[in-house]
């Protein structure tokens, strides 16, 4: 898709409106980024399938960014590193940090400005990682009761 420059203002130049937005957004992701990362909970888990709602939620958030499009729908890996192994090795920190701003060289974009996914980074977490201790045994989670 080509850039169209705008009839109202001169190529190259942004709007006041368009720079107070990308400092309002470079402000919640770093207020996102240097807030502290808690303990997260381990996932209350049934049936290896069934599990708390902040675990839920951060399933839903898997879903809705479609990250499975790339780290495949059972975290194995397609065109990026499957994320069972990944969150092995990974500590929270570099999780963390990986998701909010993104890998670049390897393609992995960033969704810290989403907050969305700011927001819910913990319960995000939750998730995978119960994944990949193998707590969580089924890639598609249900809500306990």
């Amino acid at each position: 898709m080509k850039h169209r420059p705008s009839l109202n203002r001169p190529a190259g130049r942004r709007s006041e409106g368009a720079r107070a937005w990308r400092l309002r957004l470079g402000t919640a992701v770093a207020g996102a980024m240097l807030a502290p990362i808690g303990q997260a909970a381990p996932p209350t888990v049934l049936d290896g399938y069934r599990v708390d709602a902040d675990t839920y939620a951060g399933y839903r958030i898997w879903k809705t960014q479609n990250c499975g499009g790339c780290h495949g729908a059972e975290q194995q890996g397609l065109s990026a590193p499957a994320l069972t192994e990944s969150l092995a090795r990974l500590t929270k920190d570099e999780f963390v940090q990986t998701v909010l701003q993104g890998r670049p060289a390897r393609r992995m974009p960033a969704f810290g400005h989403l907050p969305s996914v700011a927001n819910q980074i913990e319960h995000l977490y939750s998730y995978l990682k119960g994944r990949a201790d193998g707590v969580i045994t089924r890639a598609q989670v249900e809500p306990l009761p």
